[in-house]
């Protein structure tokens, strides 16, 4: 896992990560911090909360082994975290209904 990597990913975000990654970023009042492609293992997490341990996965055309993600999910859930699985089209066009799962799945009442 190398630094270098990750800043590649944060630079080339999709259209559906950016938007996403805006909307978590306007939830820091509610206490929640995310951060984008966070190296965890062998693996780089879309956007990780490390409290309250949720990972949100933004399943676009690059998600398509889902043998492989069920893998990462599984290591990530071993490691303590929720996975949230969002698909990009979600994100585009619903991406208030994104925000409450999110809120919803922290335990923050919306």
């Amino acid at each position: 896992m190398s630094i270098e990597r990750a800043r590649s990913l944060r630079q080339r975000m999709p259209p559906s990560e950016a938007a996403l990654w805006n909307a978590l970023r306007a939830l820091k009042p509610t206490g929640l911090h995310f951060r984008r492609q966070v190296p965890l293992g062998r693996y780089y997490a879309d956007f990780a909360c490390h409290h309250p341990r949720l990972v949100i996965e933004v399943d676009g055309w690059t998600h398509d082994d889902p043998a492989y993600d069920a893998e990462r999910d599984r290591f990530m859930q071993g490691e303590g975290y929720r996975v949230l699985r969002v698909s990009s089209v979600d994100v585009l066009q619903n991406l208030d209904g994104v925000i409450r799962a999110v809120l919803t799945l922290c335990g923050i009442d919306i």
